[in-house]
């Protein structure tokens, strides 16, 4: 009797397993969150989908990511509404409203044991946030910036990589394609001028490693080594980020030894980076562009961030030219002389160093976060510029006009490049805008008035961040590509395209983002237009140290086709 009693009570937790599985895999594995390097509380515990797609309840937005959040019980739809952006996801959709817009989603909203789920990459990204995805700690990163994800790599999946490709003592050996089988490239590819691919230094993503902190002969190894598996792969150009957060990878007498160097800002780190960085990239035939991101200080505002900035950083020595945004510190663009510093410290690179080119990303004004610029707004306001808007525009215009004009003037054949967010406005804002519903954009939310630099001929190329896929309604990658060629038309600007091959492969990425394909064909796309002078690909590391779908051996096939 007791037996047949085990039995029955046995069968019933079999038969209620299936009942709410995704929180018990939630249970099981727990996920977290943070928000700019804070951390995001959840009432309930996120979970992952059948189809891969992270659920958090909708507090995380309401709380977390400071979102209006509205549910309709009656038609089972959530409102989600920050600044411009309105989002509408209803349970059983399989398509949401971004401002009226439709919008295909992989899940929609998921209603369990009474909570109500959302997707948290979707809601992120259309307000305007990047999302990192860390699949070894099951942990989610946000970052109200624009600039593309800044955080510890997905784990590596267990696909071919770059053969090893011996130092510079020997001719680099061209990997040989490898498994999945290489889709059939037509000849063409090689036409184009720009091959390059970004170097993060920033939290020492691409280079150099934490464990060569204060190693000169482990570093200089260690780019010994990316460039020569980034050669072997096709790659002519790098842009190596020389000035991660108000500091530098090269001997300046205005800014701190980055920390990224030894672990400490400030500290000698017994050679000069960026001299043997441009030498090594020459005697490669590769160019070497110095990467700029002009008014980042800081990651983050944290106690002992603050404590370790070295002493002659700009927030110790002008911490009125400071302003506190989104839980980073930037420089205030409204500022004259806090442009002008920046200006100086790129002027060092320029006339101290065999640089190729001048880089600056996108980082602007912060996107989606406050900023608090009223009293220069009325203190430096000297053209009487009706709104902040445009005036913060102005600044902006005024510091790229100034930057290529000094630039131009000390050493003409440096290149100067600009490579802002993929969207400039939206057509509902402005009808010579792109055919997008992006819920950021450049003009509107960094203030980056790529239009007149590119009229103007500020500048000699643009690289737009076009970080999505053919088939990403909201933001199509054709779309973008056709609308800015049309931009350069009748200039003398480049137009390079900024690609997202840290997308390949990623856990947390959509079906389509699922093999080298995507980059492939949108390497393809781009052969159509010869307003078209390259590429650059966001970033060292997913290609030939993650290396996903051997990804790397499908880029040396097309680039050597």
């Amino acid at each position: 009797m007791n037996y047949r009693k085990w039995m029955l009570g046995l069968l019933i937790v079999v038969l209620c397993l299936p009942i709410g599985s995704e929180w018990a895999r939630a249970a099981a594995v727990k996920i977290t969150l943070e928000l700019d390097g804070e951390a995001l509380t959840s009432d309930v515990p996120p979970y992952i989908t059948a189809s891969n797609v992270t659920m958090v309840p909708i507090n995380v937005i309401s709380q977390g990511l400071g979102a209006v959040v509205q549910w309709n019980q009656s038609s089972k739809t959530v409102t989600i509404t920050k600044d411009d952006t309105v989002l509408k996801l209803t349970s059983g959709m399989k398509s949401a409203f971004v401002n009226n817009v439709s919008v295909a989603l992989d899940t929609s909203v998921q209603i369990k044991q009474g909570r109500v789920m959302v997707p948290i990459r979707f809601v992120s990204e259309q307000l305007g946030l990047q999302v990192v995805w860390n699949q070894a700690a099951k942990h989610i990163s946000l970052y109200s910036g624009a600039e593309p994800p800044q955080a510890a790599d997905p784990v590596v999946p267990d696909v071919p990589t770059v053969p090893t490709v011996p130092l510079p003592t020997a001719p680099p050996v061209v990997p040989q394609p490898s498994t999945p089988p290489l889709p059939s490239v037509p000849g063409g590819s090689t036409g184009k001028e720009m091959k390059g691919v970004w170097i993060s230094t920033v939290f020492n993503l691409d280079y150099p490693t934490t464990s060569s902190a204060g190693n000169v002969s482990k570093q200089k190894q260690e780019f010994d080594a990316l460039l020569d598996k980034l050669k072997a792969v096709g790659f002519n150009a790098v842009f190596v980020q020389v000035r991660p957060s108000a500091d530098s990878l090269y001997a300046s007498k205005l800014v701190p030894w980055s920390k990224v160097l030894t672990g400490t800002q400030g500290k000698d780190p017994g050679y000069d980076p960026l001299e043997y960085m441009v030498s090594a990239a020459h005697s490669r035939d590769m160019e070497l562009h110095a990467w700029f991101n002009p008014f980042r200080v800081t990651t983050d505002d944290k106690a002992a961030t603050l404590a370790s900035l070295a002493s002659n950083n700009v927030a110790k020595a002008h911490p009125d030219w400071i302003v506190k945004a989104g839980g980073k510190l930037y420089l205030n663009p409204g500022i004259p002389e806090a442009r002008q510093h920046i200006i100086d410290t790129v002027m060092e690179v320029v006339r101290g160093y065999e640089v190729d080119g001048v880089h600056l990303d996108d980082y602007f004004y912060p996107s989606n976060v406050s900023f608090a610029d009223d009293a220069a707004y009325k203190a430096y306001n000297a053209k009487a510029i009706a709104t902040k808007e445009n005036w913060r525009r102005d600044n902006i215009n005024e510091f790229v006009r100034q930057l290529g004009v000094q630039i131009r003037s000390a050493k003409p054949s440096v290149s100067y490049g600009i490579s802002p967010f993929g969207v400039w406005r939206n057509i509902k804002m402005d009808s010579t805008g792109s055919d997008t519903a992006a819920g950021v954009t450049a003009y509107d939310s960094m203030y980056a008035d790529v239009r007149t630099w590119i009229k103007e001929d500020w500048i000699d190329y643009v690289a737009p961040q076009i970080y999505w896929s053919l088939s990403f309604s909201a933001a199509r990658y054709d779309k973008l590509v056709d609308w800015w060629v049309k931009e350069v038309e009748g200039t003398n600007v480049k137009l390079y395209i900024g690609l997202a091959a840290y997308k390949v492969g990623a856990s947390d990425q959509s079906a389509e983002w699922q093999s080298a394909e995507q980059m492939i064909n949108q390497l393809k796309y781009n052969e159509k237009y010869e307003k078209v002078a390259g590429s650059i690909m966001f970033r060292a590391g997913d290609i030939v140290t993650r290396n996903p779908f051997g990804l790397a051996s499908q880029l040396t096939f097309y680039f050597h086709s």
